[in-house]
């Protein structure tokens, strides 16, 4: 008998997904990106200046800071305070190394996009719906940075988007949650800009391997659901009037 779905879902459907922008009042944008119960803030900060290695280069800098909260799972997990765990160094490296993937950082001038990303909730996915989230905020405030008369242009060069798949008892599926990402025999993570092309793809078998055809068809349907994932960015964009953002 196949994977049975926990909530129902066909292999190739996405979580619901769901944005609320400008969810918050004092970063320079903010959204609030849901990819079924999982919810994750996504603030974006613009501060004057860049890092030392790159002071009088002309060039901006982008950066970002995970963190889960403690109850955003079902059991309170202790704050990381003095030393972030591994995982979090790993994930908040993916998320600002997928998102200055999508601006041109010469075209920022002297300054640094702040991109903070946090779990309120966490059902699997969190990387992931903190990348879609995280772009979307940061087409906003770079919106907001033309809007004041500081850049001719939205330095953005792309959209990005971020989903993971998974084989569970051979089965390929789009968008795990929490019951699948730890039953699954392989798990991918895979960023892609709107031009289809990968940003980053992390795999790995949990348990045996898997084959190259295997690994076509996870990344087929990862294609599949970071084109979906692409429009929904776009419906909340137009929202705000912002259909021409790139």
């Amino acid at each position: 008998m196949p994977w049975q779905r926990p909530d129902g879902r066909a292999p190739d459907h996405l979580r619901p997904i769901q944005f609320d922008l400008n969810f918050t009042d004092f970063a320079t944008s903010s959204v609030l990106a849901h990819s079924g119960k999982t919810q994750v803030l996504c603030t974006v900060t613009i501060e004057p200046g860049v890092p030392r290695f790159l002071k009088d280069s002309g060039q901006g800098w982008l950066t970002a800071e995970y963190r889960m909260l403690p109850s955003a799972t079902p059991q309170r997990q202790r704050r990381e305070l003095l030393k972030l765990s591994g995982r979090t160094q790993e994930i908040q490296r993916l998320i600002g190394r997928s998102l200055r993937a999508a601006v041109d950082l010469t075209a920022l001038g002297e300054r640094t996009l702040l991109i903070d990303a946090d779990v309120l909730q966490a059902d699997a996915g969190t990387r992931t719906t903190a990348i879609t989230g995280s772009w979307l905020a940061l087409a906003l405030a770079l919106d907001r940075l033309v809007q004041a008369g500081e850049l001719e242009r939205s330095p953005l060069t792309h959209a990005i988007a971020a989903v993971s798949v998974g084989l569970i008892e051979g089965q390929a599926l789009l968008d795990l949650k929490y019951e699948e990402d730890v039953a699954a025999d392989v798990d991918l993570n895979v960023v892609m800009t709107d031009q289809l092309e990968a940003i980053e793809i992390q795999g790995t078998a949990e348990s045996g391997s898997f084959s190259r055809s295997q690994l076509n068809a996870l990344l087929d349907l990862a294609e599949q659901g970071i084109k979906q994932l692409l429009d929904a960015q776009k419906e909340a964009l137009s929202s705000q009037g912002l259909v021409n953002s790139i």
